[in-house]
């Protein structure tokens, strides 16, 4: 697994970034690349800001138990596989801000580095490690910046 807090691979996770455009066309799923980069930025949003309420104890329990695994596990998320309800994304973005966002995430995560996310608590899982920070980011940007040919 690529370290998105290298500099050198947040750089080249930008640069993918920047080769999208409003047209670009996923491969597979049903997101435009607007509302794929409004999803990818749910993550960070779940870090950084209040947006999203955290899961009850049961809900929580159950998502350490049965996702956590799959999402900072090192196997490759399937093609189209079902993502939470915070996550969907149905209504239409602007492809340039989602993007710009994306992209001010990306830089801060690795601008704060490795050791700030070691056992910092996630909302749905709670403490991680900084290679399951690690992974978290990175496997799902590599994984939709390849469904859209990036």
């Amino acid at each position: 697994m690529k370290d998105i807090f290298d500099l050198q691979v947040s750089q080249d996770v930008i640069s993918r970034i920047g080769n999208l455009t409003p047209i670009t066309q996923p491969m597979w799923g049903k997101m435009n690349v607007s509302q794929m980069l409004a999803h990818c930025n749910v993550t960070y949003e779940m870090v950084y800001t209040e947006k999203h309420k955290s899961p009850n104890f049961l809900v929580k329990s159950l998502l350490k138990l049965f996702v956590k695994p799959i999402v900072v596990g090192p196997k490759p998320y399937k093609k189209s596989s079902q993502t939470a309800p915070v996550f969907l994304i149905h209504d239409e973005r602007d492809f340039e801000t989602e993007k710009k966002r994306l992209i001010e995430y990306v830089n801060k995560v690795q601008q704060e580095g490795r050791s700030t996310f070691e056992g910092r608590i996630y909302s749905s899982f709670g403490v991680l490690t900084a290679e399951e920070w690690n992974v978290l980011f990175y496997k799902h940007l590599d994984h939709h910046l390849s469904q859209f040919g990036c």
